[in-house]
């Protein structure tokens, strides 16, 4: 038995094959309010959605866009990549893995160091990039900050690390949790040195990352609304066995605590941080 409603009457599309054009990705982006934004003015507006405030997430590339002055800076460190020391495997390979988030983000591991200008004031910045498993704390993650750290002593500069990280990489073990106390050590030199540390913490910024370096700085910032913690709000609050308090583990309720010095926008951390360094180094 035939289902004539399966069939198209009339042609309706004339268009050939070779004169169709997809619309360009990336040319609209919908925040979780669901408001519409066009991808050419979220980005003029350092990726903040001008609608509703909702700070987009993104890489390091946007994050050395927006704080170096001319989009100048020279990376330090590009060529340290992480390696598969543990053999690990879960349901795939460590090293297979390695290699599809390399070819897919281009990146060579979850963190970048840049050395540049924030109006006029030539500094370091380590960034996390959330795209590369998870911005995970690893092995290269751990090198990159303490070659940073040692830069920054060697040319008297002051430094920044923008936190954006799901914890420690599970896949290096034990090597992973050695990198907590690694850069705490690091920075430790930096503040012997009278240099200044400033953090500028991501949604998410969680685990291991909290745990240590994070929240360790001279001065802590934070983008509002951004989700800051060591372990999620289930869990907490199965093994409180309490409801939590509304807020929990945002920036603005870090900051009522006491965690957070300032919660700073996107479209305001140039203009805040190289206040920041010229107030209290010079």
């Amino acid at each position: 038995m035939a289902f004539d409603w399966f069939k198209r009457k009339t042609k309706n599309i004339t268009t050939s094959t070779e004169d169709k054009k997809d619309v360009p990705k990336g040319l609209w982006h919908q925040t979780p309010t669901g408001k519409i934004i066009e991808h050419e003015e979220l980005k003029a507006n350092n990726y903040v959605s001008p609608e509703d405030g909702f700070h987009v997430r993104i890489g390091s590339n946007e994050f050395f866009s927006i704080l170096f002055d001319d989009n100048k800076y020279t990376e330090l460190d590009a060529d340290v990549e992480s390696v598969d020391m543990l053999n690990f495997k879960d349901t795939k390979s460590y090293t297979d893995r390695l290699k599809e988030v390399k070819a897919k983000t281009k990146l060579t591991d979850s963190i970048r160091n840049a050395v540049g200008k924030v109006n006029g004031t030539e500094m370091v910045v380590s960034c996390m990039d959330f795209a590369f498993i998870g911005g995970s704390l690893g092995s290269v993650m751990g090198e990159k900050i303490r070659r940073a750290v040692d830069y920054c002593i060697e040319h008297k500069l002051p430094y920044m690390i923008i936190c954006q990280s799901g914890g420690a990489r599970m896949q290096e073990a034990t090597y992973s949790l050695m990198q907590l106390a690694k850069v705490q050590a690091k920075l430790a030199q930096l503040s012997e040195a009278g240099l200044l540390y400033i953090a500028y913490l991501c949604d998410p910024t969680f685990g291991g990352i909290t745990a240590s370096f994070a929240m360790t700085a001279d001065i802590i910032m934070a983008e509002p609304g951004a989700l800051i913690g060591f372990a999620g709000p289930r869990v907490i609050r199965e093994t409180i066995g309490k409801d939590l308090p509304e807020g929990f583990q945002t920036s603005e309720f870090l900051q009522e605590k006491g965690f957070v010095d300032f919660i700073v926008k996107r479209t305001e951390i140039k203009e805040k941080v190289s206040k920041t360094v010229n107030l209290l180094v010079h």
